[in-house]
């Protein structure tokens, strides 16, 4: 039912079910790990009002496992990256796991899926730095870049008679960067990630 992916690594789609509603997947040598992506496979949905709480897993010192909640996937929101770099000297929260012990070793860490009803998804709060830029942060982002490149290349425009002809620089009309910023902004309210492509 669930994937899980690291980057430069093989995606792993065999989850360990340790109880009837939970999962968990192996992150070995975790520590070089920043983002992790947690994926439905699309083979099997929740059940209706159902969703997956998402936690992030790794032995403290005495090699306690400490659980933090990541996030949650469900058949509205399939999937999602969270970064899980920063999170390895936090401190851990409640979680549905309880005391199970599932086997590990000191360099592995999980990640934990959890079956539950959509109400209680959306009582949780997950640790403040585990979602990644939303494509919402990114237009944003686009959108200033945008208005500086805009309002510095503006900055040095003169007109035709204050210009002093020099062979070695190249002119281009204001009007081309005008327009170039123009499609670029059509484009991003279009398609947030059509660079990509």
């Amino acid at each position: 039912m669930f994937g899980c992916l690291v980057a430069g690594r093989l995606v792993q789609t065999a989850a360990q079910q340790v109880a009837e509603d939970k999962f968990v997947f192996d992150l070995p040598d975790y520590e070089s790990v920043n983002h992790v992506v947690v994926f439905m496979l699309g083979t099997v949905p929740f059940p209706e009002g159902m969703g997956g709480s998402v936690y992030f897993s790794y032995p403290d010192r005495s090699g306690t496992p400490v659980w933090q909640l990541l996030g949650f996937v469900t058949n509205a929101k399939p999937s999602a990256i969270f970064k899980i770099s920063g999170l390895k000297s936090g401190e851990g929260g409640q979680h549905p796991f309880g005391t199970m012990t599932i086997a590990r070793t000191p360099s592995v860490a999980q990640i934990g899926i959890s079956v539950e009803l959509l109400e209680t998804l959306a009582q949780q709060t997950p640790v403040g730095n585990a979602a990644v830029a939303s494509v919402d942060s990114f237009t944003q982002f686009t959108q200033k870049m945008l208005d500086s490149f805009y309002n510095f290349a503006t900055s040095f425009a003169v007109s035709p008679a204050q210009m002093t002809p020099s062979p070695s620089e190249v002119f281009i009309p204001a009007n081309v960067v005008l327009k170039w910023y123009e499609n670029f902004q059509r484009r991003l309210a279009q398609n947030p990630l059509f660079w990509k492509t």
